[in-house]
């Protein structure tokens, strides 16, 4: 699979291209017990289970022997989140929940209240449940099962309530940055120029390749939301460094807009290797007593390969040359992989080459 871009590059917003500093997601994680599963729950050996609804159970008041808990209807659990910014208590947030133990299935469980703590160690959010699993299974007598999709993961939508903010305000503020996603030097310097030709004044200044400063003009200080929504509306040409990534477990190539190659002289064999495997059998005669049966392996090696031409591939001005030139020599997205190793190691390749 080949993936290139043949027009040009389009405006983005500002808000698509940057994210604000100090404002920003954060992860919350808990651990957790899923209960009513049928059979499907963690096994008997599983300690940390056993001990985590032991000690539930104990919470409740009731005092049991561990030796008499059985876990095969629950499941131990890690709960994920993601705390939005400017979240406030009381509004919900969707839930990830995925198996830590050795259960089948989440299928049909219930979450138990679940505290979900930050990177402080504080509680932000609450989260309980019936799970949502996106996959189905089923299995036979004979020990045959059937799985389609996942069965160990699911979601909670709305799943937890949030008990605590994570507090930043933009009342009083003169300056913000803005961080870019993709930091280039040429887009920070082209959303500094649209910004302040749209404000009308020198509102703002690109710092380096990955930073904006904006100062906040008067006419905005006591609406500093109106003013950042002005200024993620606006759009910008990004701007990208020449790339091709290449993917060698699925054979995927992907090729930027901005990929240059310079003439080069390209010739790809094709090598195929065909081994046959024949077992030949020698036996005595009949009635002979000293002879004996003998089996022997005989390989038949056949060395193929393709009868190609060197052929020259002129320097390619856009990308829609690039392709053509290439398919021109009539290769695969397979050996466009190693092709691009070589030209890159000629020094003819103008663009970065990421294997990934």
């Amino acid at each position: 699979m080949t993936a290139t871009a043949f027009e040009p590059v389009h405006a983005a917003r500002i808000k698509d291209l940057t994210s604000i500093k100090g404002i920003r997601t954060n992860q919350l994680t808990g651990y957790g017990l899923v209960v009513g599963l049928d059979g499907t729950g963690d096994k008997s050996g599983t300690e940390f289970t056993i001990q985590s609804l032991v000690n539930m159970l104990e919470r409740m008041g009731i005092n049991v022997d561990k030796k008499d808990v059985s876990v095969k209807n629950v499941a131990a659990v890690v709960v994920t989140a993601k705390l939005l910014p400017f979240a406030r208590i009381g509004s919900k947030m969707d839930v990830v929940v995925s198996s830590i133990g050795d259960a089948k299935s989440l299928v049909g469980g219930t979450l138990l209240f679940t505290p979900l703590r930050g990177a402080d160690g504080k509680v932000y959010a609450l989260a309980q449940g019936p799970v949502s699993v996106g996959g189905v299974g089923a299995s036979g007598a004979s020990g045959s099962s059937v799985t389609k999709n996942h069965l160990l993961a699911a979601r909670i939508a709305g799943g937890a309530t949030i008990e605590r903010e994570v507090t930043f305000s933009l009342n009083g503020k003169k300056d913000l940055t803005l961080t870019l996603l993709n930091p280039d030097f040429t887009t920070a310097l082209r959303m500094s120029e649209t910004i302040n030709a749209a404000m009308g004044e020198a509102v703002s200044k690109a710092l380096d390749s990955g930073t904006l400063e904006l100062n906040i003009p008067e006419t905005y200080r006591q609406d500093i939301s109106r003013f950042l929504a002005n200024v993620e509306a606006l759009e910008v040409a990004p701007d990208t460094v020449a790339r091709i990534v290449v993917n060698e477990k699925t054979g995927t190539v992907v090729i930027g807009q901005n990929v240059r190659i310079s003439t080069v002289a390209v010739s790809h064999g094709n090598l195929s290797i065909t081994i046959k495997e024949t077992q030949n059998v020698s036996q005595p005669r009949p009635f002979t007593e000293t002879g004996q049966t003998v089996v022997t392996p005989e390989s038949d090696i056949e060395i193929k390969e393709s009868d190609n031409k060197l052929m020259v591939v002129e320097g390619c001005a856009t990308i829609g040359e690039l392709v053509r030139a290439l398919n021109a020599i009539g290769v695969t997205p397979r050996d466009l992989i190693s092709i691009f190793q070589s030209i890159k190691a000629a020094g003819a390749l103008q663009a970065e080459l990421e294997i990934i």
